[in-house]
């Protein structure tokens, strides 16, 4: 099966209704201490929110691709009630305590699974559920977490356009009322944090990458968006390990070049995590 069926067979889906094409987003989640934080981020999230149901279309369900969910072959969440992970440590005691209850999706999630054979995709039903990345970001925008959510890993072992091939190929599920969410951080180096700074305040070359992918995004060259290796040791000192920019491939493959972009939270946190968001459609 070619990815041009697999999108096909994405656009059937027999349990989600037709609707108008939802709007991508990729979202800055940096320290998972803004979920419960009264900061600017956690007041971007609500804020944008507030608009689904309003200036955007409500979603019937959330497929959320977390930074935090590192996997061999590429997995989807299939149970009816995904736990909420706590994947950190030396946190207050109140963001572990911290619950995202949003009821899962297992028979959406198993069509899915079936419409890919070009990367098969598999289907956990035990070991994962709603990691930081996930839920972090969700809470704050949909606290009655009433609308079904499902994470899609990633394949780290797998080259970057591979990734952005994945996003091309979700983005049918958009005409089916699915909120595709991307959650990572355009810079993310926890190495060279900087405790106390102020938000505008960051590295050279902590800039110079957020700038150069922001400027690509905006020309709409979404598909160079994959070569960021190539940018050499800025992109080197930007991601250490590059797990925190892979979500942006799948939220970038699954829009079209000339939808309209915003973005927002254009500023650092640390001095070295871009907490750069954005809206397509």
């Amino acid at each position: 099966m070619s990815e041009s069926t697999n999108a096909a067979a994405l656009g059937q889906l027999t349990q989600l209704k037709k609707s108008p094409r939802m709007p991508v987003l990729f979202l800055g989640h940096g320290s998972p201490m803004n979920a419960i934080e009264d900061n600017e981020y956690r007041r971007s999230w609500q804020a944008l929110g507030a608009e689904f149901g309003k200036r955007l279309p409500q979603p019937q369900l959330i497929l959320c691709v977390s930074a935090h969910w590192i996997t061999r072959g590429w997995w989807l969440t299939g149970m009816d009630k995904p736990k909420t992970i706590h994947d950190f440590g030396g946190f207050p005691q109140e963001l572990f305590d911290q619950q995202f209850p949003a009821p899962g999706a297992p028979v959406v999630a198993q069509e899915i699974s079936r419409g890919f054979t070009q990367p098969p995709i598999g289907l956990d039903n035990s070991e994962w559920g709603f990691d930081h990345g996930t839920w972090s970001v969700l809470k704050p925008m949909f606290p009655k977490a009433d609308i079904p959510v499902i994470q899609l890993s990633m394949d780290y072992s797998r080259p970057p356009a591979e990734h952005f091939a994945i996003g091309q190929q979700l983005k049918a599920l958009r005409e089916r009322g699915v909120l595709i969410v991307g959650s990572g951080n355009i810079v993310h180096n926890l190495r060279a944090t900087r405790r106390g700074v102020a938000s505008n305040q960051a590295y050279d070359w902590a800039t110079e990458f957020d700038t150069k992918i922001a400027g690509q995004m905006e020309k709409g060259d979404l598909a160079g968006l994959v070569d960021f290796q190539k940018l050499g040791q800025v992109a080197q000192l930007a991601h250490p390990t590059y797990d925190h920019y892979l979500p942006l491939l799948y939220a970038a493959g699954a829009v079209d070049p000339k939808e309209p972009l915003r973005f927002f939270n254009t500023n650092y946190q640390s001095a070295s995590i871009s907490m750069r968001s954005a809206v397509w459609g």
